[in-house]
């Protein structure tokens, strides 16, 4: 495995940008200098983070989300096994 995450990574199982091995291993996400918890998806190049809003659902069951623009740094918070 890399010791860089990838530019863009999703939570939910049905999105194309959803790494099953990565999630396990742990990504954190510092959005504009502050480590965030509730982050269901992020993209580096794009520079916006999709944040769960509490603990509402929408008509799929799925968490409503909040799009916000700023500066996204992922970092792994377990090191590479290996």
């Amino acid at each position: 495995m890399s010791d860089t995450p990838p530019d863009r990574l999703a939570a939910h199982p049905s999105s194309p940008h959803y790494d099953e091995a990565l999630l396990e291993r742990g990504v954190g996400v510092r959005f504009n200098g502050v480590d965030k918890t509730n982050v269901e998806e992020y993209c580096v190049s794009e520079g916006w983070v999709r944040l769960s809003a509490g603990k509402t659902l929408d008509r799929a069951g799925n968490p409503m989300t909040v799009k916000l623009k700023g500066t996204v740094e992922p970092y792994f918070r377990e090191p590479a096994e290996g």
